[in-house]
Order: C-alpha cells, then structure tokens, then sequence
C-alpha cells in the first residue's frame, strides 16, 4: 500500500465514531510532521511562543489517543491545562540609535567666497574699434571672475554676453525659431544685423556651413567673403565658425581669420580632432581669440588649452573655453558638472583652467521635447506649446550653466536671448526686474 498521511485529531475522531475503548495488539507505526510558519524576522521571542503552541496541540492529540487506547495517561499528568492558551511574550521595540532633541540646535547661515578662490579668471577681449586697430563700435570683455556667478561679495565685473547664431545658407529649423528669420536667411549679413538691431546681440557669430564637402563645399575663399559683408553689416564682435569637417574646417578658418585680421574675431574653433595648431596659428597670426572646444572632458580641455599655449603661441588673453553644451535632460547635468569643475580648478590656481567659458546654448533644441509638436508616444501626457516650449527650453539651459561659470552663450531663439540677459542682469543688480503683484495672483496673466 502507498503511503497515506492523516492527522492525529482525524484518527482521533475516527476511533470515537467506532466507539473503540482501547486498542489491544496493535502497532502504529509512521512519522509525525509539523508545518511552523515563521515570518521573516527569523526565530525570537514570538517564534518560541507559537512553535510550543503548535507543540501543544500535538501533546493534547497524544494524549487523547492514549485515553482512547485506554491508557491510563491521567496518572502521568500534573493537575495543569496542557492546551490553555498563553499571552505571547511582550516584545520591546529596540531603543533608537539616537534621541531627537526637544530643540534644534542654532546654525548661523553664512555667505561668503570659499578661501581656496585665490585666483582670477583671465580676461579676454573680443573685437577691436578703430583705435584699437579694427572696425568694430565696441569691445566685449569677458572673464575676470574672483569666484563663481552672482556672489554678493565677490561682485562679477563682466557680465555674461550672447552671440546669436547666422548660418550662410538656409537651415532646417524649428518652427517656433524659423518664423523669425524666414526674410533673411538667404542673406547672412541681413540675418545679422536683424540679430542685432532687433533682438540685442552682443556679438554674432557666422556659421559657415556651406563650406562642408557633403553639403556645398564652399571654398575657403567663398567663405572669406561671407565673414566680410558680415564685418561690414554689423559693428558688433563676431564669432566664426567652420561645418565641423576636420579636414576642411582648418582652411576655411584660417582664411575667415584672414578676413576678419585685426578684429579680434572668436574663431571657433580648435580641437584636439583637427589641426588645432593651424587654427591656433592662424589666430596669432591675425590678432583674433581662439576658441578651444573639447567634449564633456575636463582633461581633454586642459590638454588642449596647454598645447594652444605652448605649441601654437597662442597667448592666454587670446583663449576662451568651449566644454561642449549637452541638451537639457541627463545631458545637461553632465555639462554643468563639468563646467563647474572646470571653472573652480581655474579659481584654486589650475593655469591651464583659467579661462572664460563659452556655451553652445543652442544645443538645447537637439532634444525632441524641445520642437516636436507632441510626443511619439500615444499614452504620454501633453508636452504643451511648442512655440514656447522650445525658447524655454533654451532659457533654461542657458540660465543653467550661467550659474556654472559661463561668460558667453551662443543662442538661437529671439525671446530666449531677451530673458536669459534679463535674469543674469538682474542678478548682477544692472537691471530691476519686475516683481508680480502675487496678492492677485488668482486673476494674474501670463
């Protein structure tokens, strides 16, 4: 026969219902298991307590069957209630670690520049007026810092500039930035002077895109003449700026250089993936600012920034940083890490950190969120109106690094430019920002 389990308290009723008194000749013989549950607290106090209750029962059964079997077990047994229920053990909670006090101690708030900001950011002037040997209204300085932006007591003595973006060439844009330039992106030097007449510029720079062998491959002659009508539309500082190809990029800024010579022009840029001592060259060369752009890397930055100094001669007051502009997201936490370390290794003494800093702002509308007109995701909630989603996009990445350490952002977007000079004028005290009545902020308007 297979084996057959059956409870106690079932063999138990069955001996009753046949009315058996006592059982004579008979051997049992089989194992007895237990099923305990325990919690996940492992065996204490409350595990002890209910394994001898189960304990218990089973004693109560034992004992049944041996009265049914007739055995007189009554004689073995003191006069105590096997199966009373007892009380579980009380279980004191452990004492915390550490006792909350009544009152919380007094902590003294302070401001104040942190004392390892011993160093001076380098100065650096972008465009020359007549007297100064070019054709520029004004200069731009940048730099100078004692600390990082917008501490009360170390005073920033430059503020933060923009130079919007000009392409040679029509672009694929946004919508909410294309309506703005759709009457002049055929015509380089009238997209700057709008750029300058009537969004405020400080500077501008002039992209040559056309210049790339996969797109117009634009001579670097071509190009030249694009950086001149642009020097003669506008009196503003300018920035130049190749397509990006290695191969070609270090020709065409070198003969922009050329044509921009004695003007102190941003020539962006050099990196370590192209002939930057060419571009470095061309730079001193000419009396133009080198653009030094590495990516998201701070050693990359340093070594770039010693080479351009010890290999191309380019002098400190000639040398900004670009440490690249991730979109907002992830990717802009990563570039204001970096940008914030880099900036506090040039204020505790790091030579070849002591540079002013340059931001691709317009990297913001990369990222989808920034112009699509909604997500590809059927079940994402609505991302809002892209005709100010994108320019806010752009504010906000801009405001992000400024608070990192940059001097001057390269923008896009007409109503990003005007709010990211308003908030970072207004946190340097250069201009009163209006405060909202927020007692009627019920009925307020945006």
């Amino acid at each position: 026969m297979g084996e057959k389990k059956i409870k106690l308290s079932d063999l138990n009723k069955q001996l009753a219902d046949m009315n058996v008194k006592s059982l004579e000749g008979i051997k049992i013989e089989g194992d007895i298991e237990l099923e305990i549950e325990t919690g996940a607290g492992g065996v204490g106090p409350l595990f002890a307590y209910y394994f001898g209750e189960e304990v218990a029962k089973v004693a109560v059964q034992l004992v049944n069957m041996a009265k049914a079997f007739g055995y007189p077990i009554d004689s073995l047994l003191q006069p105590v209630a096997v199966a009373e229920a007892i009380a579980p053990p009380e279980i004191k909670e452990a004492a915390p670690a550490f006792k909350i006090p009544d009152t919380l101690a007094k902590a003294k708030f302070e401001v104040g520049t942190d004392k390892t900001w011993k160093h001076q950011i380098q100065e650096v002037v972008l465009g020359a007026t007549k007297a100064d040997g070019g054709s520029r209204g004004n200069t731009v300085t940048i730099g100078g810092e004692k600390a990082l932006p917008f501490f009360y007591d170390a005073p920033m003595p430059h503020r933060p500039v923009v130079t919007m973006d000009v392409f040679d060439m029509p672009i694929g844009m946004a919508k909410a930035v294309k309506m703005h330039y759709e009457d002049v992106m055929n015509d380089p030097a009238e997209w700057a002077k709008k750029c300058v007449n009537e969004f405020g510029a400080d500077l501008v720079t002039i992209h040559l895109i056309s210049t790339d062998p996969l797109v117009k491959d634009t001579s670097p002659q071509d190009a030249a003449k694009v950086v001149e009508d642009v020097l003669q539309a506008v009196d503003v500082p300018i920035c130049i700026g190749g397509s990006g190809n290695p191969e070609k990029d270090p020709l065409v800024l070198g003969k922009g250089s050329e044509a921009a010579q004695g003007e102190r022009a941003l020539i962006a840029s050099a990196n370590l993936n192209m002939d930057w001592e060419a571009i470095g060259r061309s730079c001193v060369d000419n009396g133009n600012v080198c653009l030094s752009w590495t990516q998201l890397e701070i050693n990359a930055q340093k070594e770039l920034n010693r080479k351009l100094m010890k290999v191309a001669g380019v002098p400190r007051g000639d040398i900004v940083m670009d440490p690249t502009t991730a979109a907002l997201a992830y990717g802009l936490d990563f570039a204001y890490s970096n940008m914030e370390r880099i900036r506090l290794g040039g204020l505790k003494g790091d030579e070849e950190l002591t540079f002013p800093m340059s931001s691709g702002t317009t990297n913001a509308w990369g990222v989808r969120e920034a112009w699509m007109v909604r997500s590809p995701n059927k079940h994402d909630s609505d991302w809002g109106d892209r005709m100010l989603r994108g320019p806010v996009w752009e504010i906000i990445t801009g405001f992000s690094l400024a608070m990192a350490g940059v001097d001057i952002f390269m923008m896009m977007h007409p109503f990003a430019v005007a709010y990211l000079q308003e908030i970072t004028q207004s946190l340097m005290g250069l201009v009163k920002a209006e405060t909202p009545d927020t007692a009627n902020w019920i009925t307020m308007e945006a």
